[in-house]
């Protein structure tokens, strides 16, 4: 028999069975969580003939030229405009170059969106859910954005000027380049990294963390809120450094979400990437009228990796993306 490669060699899933043994009992409790709220649970596809064109995100096309999904998000709306009242679903997404201690090119998303609520409602059934799965003992505390920055960094993400942001990284990455072009795509560049390497990492250190009111041009598919400065509806979870959620007051304008996701085109054809098509579907469903809504997703291994105290996620995953 020909001898298979060195990497193939070892079979074994890469979490004990005792992790997933408790991997099971989290996913019950969510479910438990959900069916005594009255929000249906939903699945919908993981293959589209769209992808997101997020700037930061890549998706895995298939050989006849179909995306898989990054997020539910697109189909999840398209159930809500259709009336489907509050939904939530454990979603399979897969994403391009996501690997690392933190990170799996394919995991499970907790999504779910709530009709009639804002963001701040969302952000208080979150604090419900985590204190549900034991993650929290009472409601997380909630920080700006920019309270954020000036006390872990130092710096006003919004007037600091783009030399003092650079001075506030890390000497390991306070060379990168920022993209060439406007002034505001620079300091956007700046200010993910200095959320990567100085201010995400200090947050939650001791109980989960929501941080909100990112900048307008961070909004992605958040509304944004016409405050001095503009600010968009959209928050982050934090606990022990690591990002857990991502959730917004959801954009229901469908003339601004086609312009965002053009701008986002150009800007991945502007730096020379894949420009994949963006879903007109979802462009059709806020047309025919989404409702004012809030959504969020959790990263469930991450959420079970904290709650056990293991160090990487390939620990809570059967097979991660080395062993599968």
């Amino acid at each position: 028999m020909k001898p298979r490669p060195a990497e193939l060699q070892d079979w074994r899933p890469s979490a004990s069975l005792e992790t997933l043994r408790q991997r099971a009992g989290l996913l019950r409790r969510i479910r438990a969580f959900f069916e005594a709220r009255g929000v249906l649970e939903v699945e919908t596809p993981v293959l589209s003939r769209a992808a997101t064109v997020d700037p930061q995100i890549d998706s895995f096309v298939t050989q006849d030229g179909r995306w898989l999904q990054t997020s539910p998000e697109f189909a999840m709306k398209r159930l809500l405009a259709a009336g489907s009242g509050p939904i939530w679903q454990l979603a399979r997404v897969f994403r391009v170059d996501e690997r690392g201690r933190h990170h799996n090119a394919e995991f499970t998303l907790l999504e779910w969106y709530r009709p009639g609520w804002d963001h701040q409602q969302l952000i208080d059934e979150c604090d419900a859910l985590l204190q549900a799965l034991g993650a929290a003992s009472a409601a997380c505390t909630r920080l700006r954005y920019r309270e954020a920055f000036r006390q872990h960094a130092g710096v006003d993400p919004w007037q600091a000027p783009l030399t003092s942001l650079r001075t506030a990284l890390p000497a390991s990455v306070r060379e990168l380049a920022p993209p060439a072009g406007a002034e505001g795509q620079q300091r956007d560049f700046l200010l993910d990294l200095l959320m990567s390497h100085v201010v995400g990492p200090q947050l939650g250190q001791d109980a989960p963390l929501v941080l909100y009111d990112f900048p307008a041009s961070q909004a992605a598919l958040a509304r944004i809120r016409a405050d001095d400065p503009p600010v968009a509806e959209r928050f982050e979870i934090f606990w022990r450094g690591i990002e857990l959620a991502n959730g917004f007051h959801e954009l229901t304008d469908a003339g601004e979400q086609r312009r965002r996701f053009e701008a986002d085109q150009a800007r991945r054809a502007a730096d020379g990437r894949t420009v994949p098509p963006y879903d007109a579907s979802l462009i059709a469903a806020l047309e025919h009228g989404l409702p004012n809504c809030a959504g969020v997703a959790i990263g469930v291994d991450r959420l079970l990796m904290l709650l056990l105290e293991r160090s990487k996620i390939s620990e809570v995953l059967a097979f991660d993306e080395a062993c599968a």
